[in-house]
């Protein structure tokens, strides 16, 4: 009996490490620019010590890399290699990316497919375009949301609850002058992209940059999904841009069709 209750013991303490250790990942997830552990320990609320050393374990297995002269942790290699077999089976690189050449080669520029993972877009498709920039929105990339096209065809799109709730609640961190960081700027801006049916982002998430989204629907009418076209301020004016949008249309209504809704 008392082995039993041993084992469970040490059964309970594995589980709750590994929920842990999962745990720093998911809050690195959310810090693109990396963290240092005792920032790290600070959020998810555990000693420096046991921090440390799960960072160390999962440093160790790939899951995390660490910048040794930043002294900061980033999410590593493991982590990005499952999630590629995760999009992989929802259909976003094998079904989508023939969609996204077609848009580039339509457009001549960068064409990316993002998703919403909590309070950030995750990029899970991008085709850079022929010309000689390449846009740095890999697959992968954690983006904000009230900053990119993208996040904002997000939020704008989101089911009632939860976009009043990303509207009233999210950080709106300046990245840029540009950056829209009133609250009732940011209502307004959202309001507005549902009434025209696309974003637009103008140097606000990177100076030098313009991108269009449009949402990706599912049959309620709420965007699982969002697809942009990203270019440098000098080839498009927002203008032009806006006038990508009906191929952006185009596209999502196929990748509607063709990829598993979440």
């Amino acid at each position: 009996m008392w082995q039993s209750l041993v084992m469970d013991v040490k059964e309970d303490t594995k589980t709750d490490m590994i929920g842990k250790a999962l745990g720093l990942l998911v809050l690195l997830g959310n810090e693109p620019k990396g963290a240092s552990a005792s920032e790290l320990a600070r959020q998810a609320e555990l000693p420096f010590s046991t921090t440390y050393r799960l960072l160390g374990s999962l440093t160790r297995d790939g899951f995390v890399d660490y910048e040794a002269d930043g002294r900061r942790y980033h999410l590593g290699l493991r982590v990005f290699q499952l999630g590629q077999r995760v999009s992989n089976h929802h259909g976003f690189a094998g079904t989508a990316r023939p969609i996204l050449q077609r848009v580039t080669e339509g457009t001549g520029e960068a064409t990316i497919l993002s998703v919403r993972d909590g309070r950030h877009h995750l990029t899970v498709n991008k085709v850079d375009g022929p010309q000689m920039f390449r846009v740095t929105s890999d697959p992968g990339h954690l983006g904000m949301l009230h900053t990119t096209a993208v996040g904002k065809a997000l939020v704008a799109f989101a089911d009632d609850d939860e976009r009043q709730q990303l509207v009233e609640e999210l950080e709106l961190e300046p990245l840029t002058e540009f950056s829209i960081t009133d609250r009732d700027a940011f209502r307004l801006e959202i309001e507005k992209i549902r009434r025209q049916g696309y974003a637009i982002m103008d140097e606000e998430n990177e100076v030098g940059m313009r991108a269009v989204a449009v949402p990706v629907l599912n049959s309620q009418g709420v965007a699982f999904a969002s697809l942009a076209t990203a270019v440098p301020v000098f080839r498009m004016s927002v203008e032009q841009l806006v006038a990508v949008v009906p191929l952006l249309k185009s596209a999502a209504s196929e990748l509607a069709d063709r990829l598993p809704q979440r």
